[in-house]
Formats: structure tokens, sequence, C-alpha cells
């Protein structure tokens, strides 16, 4: 009797096996089949890459049928999340911290700013030799300059989180936002070993292109201080009303203040050098061939023949630096104040569908005299004047411009 029941128990147990064996093929059998039959669930179009790139796409389709497959959170699946983050990582890796795909609402940011009017805390931003966040100038009057905000100063956390390897578009989205509300940055300033948290309550940023002001000397002259913030839509009028203030009061030189202008339109900078230039360049575009195209005084300028020096710091960024380059090579007027940012390159600005935009990297400029001064070179002045950190009251470089204009 316990032989029987040893038989039985052991044809159970192959009978199990089997059924296991046949259950585990006819499982596999038929996930195969699903997914030789799968479609991803979302229509594509377009698949076709353009005639001149020869790459197999087999690996990008079946990536993304095996995510919409596979992934547990399926509701968490949104096909155009997945398609502009497919776009991020391609401009991302080209290893270029100012070429970057916008999502809509980073390209209405965008184009706000460059309109002159947002809700933020107003800090233009960049990026170090490093590639590191950074601030490249406060904006006047705003709440970081109000704060103490520096240029130069490194963005290490925007609230809780982390800015290593952060776009520039992520890290202006977490900046910006509703007036009244706050935000906390934890900064590294140059020079100091400890990190600073400072908190900023946003608010609505207008910030204009040009004010102008005058100063009386002791001698008697009347010299004009025009302080240019940024390049932007509003440049053109706001400069023609203050040159125009300018020639109605007789002032006898001009100090051009450049300082915490971190740049804007590459035609801004043409069209405000050109009017302290009697032709020729302006700033000189090379391509990713070597080919260089000069860009060249376009107006007749109206303040051509009045003595004229310039202010730059660290602040002074891109199209900013592209007019100070090209008075100092002119041989124009004296460059006063700190080093340039260093920012050498152009980046052109498109619009695409859906609300989307890119900036793209296309060129390097160059002063006329063929200067780069990307990254750590920037713009040496010709009189370097530092700024007392522990006196805000006094401004050692703009009394300097006005002294030697004297």
């Amino acid at each position: 009797m316990h032989r029987i029941f040893q038989n039985i128990s052991l044809k159970i147990i192959l009978i199990a096996i089997l059924a296991f064996v046949i259950g585990w093929q006819v499982g596999q059998r038929d996930a195969m089949l699903k997914w030789v039959n799968y479609r991803p669930t979302v229509s594509i179009s377009n698949k076709v890459p353009p005639k001149e790139t020869e790459i197999d796409f087999k690996l990008f389709w079946d990536t993304w049928d095996l995510v919409s497959r596979n992934f547990l959170d399926k509701k968490s699946i949104d096909p155009n999340k997945l398609f502009y983050g497919a776009i991020s990582g391609m401009v991302s890796a080209l290893d270029d911290p100012y070429t970057v795909f916008l999502l809509p609402e980073q390209q209405k940011t965008s184009q706000e700013e460059l309109n002159g009017s947002f809700e933020g805390v107003g800090i233009q931003l960049g990026f170090s030799e490093e590639k590191r966040l950074t601030v490249i100038a406060p904006l006047e009057s705003t709440p970081a300059q109000k704060a103490g905000i520096k240029p130069q100063d490194l963005i290490l956390k925007i609230d809780d989180k982390d800015t290593t390897n952060m776009t520039l578009p992520d890290a202006v989205s977490l900046i910006r936002g509703l007036k009244g509300t706050k935000v906390t940055l934890t900064i590294l300033r140059e020079g100091e070993s400890d990190t600073r948290q400072i908190g900023l309550i946003r608010d609505n940023i207008v910030v204009k292109s040009v004010e102008v002001s005058f100063e009386n000397t002791e001698s008697g002259k009347n010299i004009a201080v025009i302080q240019l913030s940024r390049f932007g839509e509003r440049t053109y009028d706001e400069w023609n009303a203050a040159v125009s203030n300018i020639l109605s009061s007789d002032a006898t030189a001009v100090v051009l203040d450049l300082r915490n202008n971190p740049g804007g339109f590459l035609e801004g900078a043409v069209f405000i050098a050109s009017e302290f230039l009697d032709g020729g360049d302006v700033v000189l575009q090379e391509n990713s061939e070597g080919l260089k195209t000069s860009f060249k005084v376009n107006r007749k300028g109206k303040l051509t023949k009045i003595p004229t020096n310039i202010l730059i710091n660290k602040g002074s960024a891109s199209a900013s630096e592209i007019v100070a380059g090209a008075l100092q090579d002119r041989k124009r007027g004296l460059l006063l104040g700190e080093k340039s940012f260093g920012k050498g390159t152009i980046q052109e600005a498109q619009n695409l569908e859906g609300g989307t935009g890119i900036h793209i990297t296309v060129a390097k400029w160059l002063t006329p005299g063929g200067r780069w001064v990307n990254d750590t070179q920037g713009l040496e002045p010709d009189i370097k004047i530092d700024m007392d950190i522990n006196d805000d009251t006094k401004d050692p470089q703009l009394e300097k411009a006005i002294a030697l204009l004297e």
C-alpha cells in the first residue's frame, strides 16, 4: 500500500511539473505574440528622419514602445512629455548650456523677459566656466538686487533642488513665479567658503533699458551718464529718447554705463555701438566653418564726436561686451571697472510648433580686433577699479570715469 501511494505521489508531482512547464511555455508564447503584435497606444506621424541623417531610429521607437508597454504607472505616461523629453535630451547632448529646447511655458517666459516685463526676482542667469549656474547680474531695483545678490554668485540650490546639471530654462522656471510668493536661493560667493541662503519675495519686474542722468562737475562741464541695463525690444525707443535728451542738454561728454548689463539682441548691440562710431566694424561673427561675417556701423550716429568713457563689470555680458569691445578696439573711449563676464557666443532663437522654441548657439563673436572673450577671458578694462563692497554709497568707477572726462 505504501508503494502504491508513492507511485501516485510521484505521478502527481510529474503531472504538476508538466503542467507548470506547459503553462510557462504557453505564457511565454502568449507574451511573445502580444509583443510581436504590440502597437503604441498613440498615433505617431512623421517618423522618417531628414534625408541627410543616416541613423537607424529603431532603437528609439523600440524604447518608446517598451516604456509605453512595461512602465508601472500607466497614468503618468504622457506622450507629449516623452516627446519633449526626447528633444530636450538630444539638445542637451550637445553639452552647451546656452543651446536649449524650450517648453511652451519656458518659451513664453523667455519672450516676456525680452519684452521687459515679468514676475520674478530680477536675476539674469548664465553659467560659470565649470558650467555651474551663475548670476550674470541682478537687475536694477529688483528683489534680487535689494537682497544683495551679486554678479558671479553661484546658485547651488533653488529651494531644495540642487542645480548641478540643471538647464537654464529649468532654473528660470523654478525662480520665476507669482508676485508675493517666496523662493530661497543657496549661493556661494566668489572668495568665500561658506554658502548663504537668501530668501526672495517675487514681484512684478518691469525693466527699463535706458536711463540718463547728468553730472555737473566743478569745472562747469555737464556730463551725461547713460545707464544701459539690457538689450530688449524697448531699447531702441528708450535709447533714442535718451540721446535726444543729451543733445538738448548741451552735454560735453558721456559715460556709457554697461555694468550689470547681461546682454540681449545682437542687432541691439550694433545699433548702440553705431551711435558712437563713424563707420567700420562693430563685431565679427564666426560660424562653425570658420567663416567670418562683419557687422558694420549701420546708421549715422549722433554721439560720434563727443568724448566717451565706458563702465563694465563682472555682470557685463554678451551684447554689452560687444559694444564695450567695439568701442575699446576702435579707440573710441576707455573701459573702466572690472573684467567682464565673458560670454562670446551668439544664440539664434526660433519659434517651433506647439508654442515651443529653441535657442541654438550658431556662432561665436569677435571684437573688431579679432578677440574672443569667452569664459575666463572677458574684456579687460583699460583702468581697473574695484568697488568697495563695504560702502554702497560711493561709486569709485563712475567717479573716475567722470574725472577723466573733465
